[in-house]
């Protein structure tokens, strides 16, 4: 069996391989996708520079954020008038020109034993793209709030767009997946009782805690003062439950502030909403997805919180 960096270094060759292929079927979908003010002689440039930094994702594990390819891919969407909304778009389109290129590899087709984690290997190595062009901008000061600054996580811009893209995979390919709002309990208590500081350090630790239950693939952000996003592609109903339920275990056992004058503790705990999409339509959006879950977040703190409740969504039209 392929260690993880090996299988990495073969996909990252496969895709090098096909990538003229990957640029051509990426630049077809340009005028379906939103894009398609983009001049048609800057449309070739934008795909292979996205091209290029998927691969260096793909093999390296991560993209850096002062790539000199990020900097010149940032300079041409610039120049073509391309935001950053489309400028993700665009990564997705080449994220979905590449993972056909690779079902047509024998050693990554469809049914061979690695192509679900190769499929997840190129989904998060786009994320990793899309966060490192959302932090080269912020660090500019050309697209401010793309960062948060105290937990270093994406903000709730980088994450709706995270599960419009998803919605569109889970769309095409027929996959379940899971959204899930993370909400402190009583955070305003903390910060009135013990100060802002109290509030920052819990936030920056239930973020942390999240985190570290969270696969390669799966995506977090600060969604607001007081609640986290993540997204869970490729991911049972159950599975979703149970982490979620970890989690709120996790956090329950390992916080809570001291009040070093009364020596008293005060605990946290979180109250967790789950979605878990086993079907879409392409009428779906990120908004209802997000605002089902912010409902059942509701729930859990009527009552009383420190627990986990289950979003429902009727389908569309239904």
């Amino acid at each position: 069996m392929q260690s993880a960096t090996d299988l990495r270094v073969s996909v990252a060759r496969s895709l090098h391989g096909t990538a003229d292929a990957i640029v051509q079927d990426a630049v077809a979908l340009f005028p379906f996708s939103g894009i398609e003010q983009v001049p048609p002689d800057d449309r070739i440039p934008l795909a292979e520079r996205t091209v290029q930094l998927l691969i260096a994702a793909v093999r390296d594990g991560t993209t850096g954020a002062d790539a000199v390819l990020v900097a010149e891919l940032l300079l041409l969407a610039e120049r073509t008038g391309v935001g950053t909304r489309q400028l993700f778009t665009v990564v997705y389109l080449v994220e979905r020109a590449a993972v056909d290129a690779l079902a047509l590899d024998d050693s990554f087709g469809i049914s061979s034993a690695p192509w679900p984690t190769v499929t997840q290997l190129v989904r998060r190595s786009a994320f990793d793209l899309c966060a490192a062009v959302a932090e080269w901008m912020a660090g500019s000061a050309r697209v401010p709030g793309i960062t948060d600054p105290l937990t270093t996580l994406p903000t709730g811009a980088v994450f709706v767009t995270a599960v419009e893209k998803e919605i569109e995979r889970a769309e095409r390919f027929g996959e379940a997946f899971a959204l899930m709002l993370v909400e402190v309990d009583r955070l305003a208590d903390v910060s009135s009782r013990y100060g802002y500081g109290a509030g920052s350090r819990v936030l920056e630790r239930v973020g942390i805690i999240v985190r570290n239950y969270l696969r390669e693939s799966d995506w977090v952000a600060r969604l607001d003062d007081d609640t986290f996003g993540v997204l869970l592609p490729a991911i049972h109903g159950h599975n979703a439950e149970r982490l979620a339920e970890r989690m709120r275990v996790a956090v329950q056992e390992r916080l809570q502030v001291r009040d070093h004058r009364s020596d008293q503790q005060f605990p946290v705990t979180i109250s967790v909403g789950v979605l878990v999409a086993e079907s879409v339509s392409r009428a779906d959006t990120a908004a209802r997805f997000i605002a089902a879950a912010q409902e059942a977040v509701g729930r859990a703190k009527t009552a009383g919180g420190n627990r986990m409740e289950r979003a429902t969504i009727a389908p569309q039209g239904a």
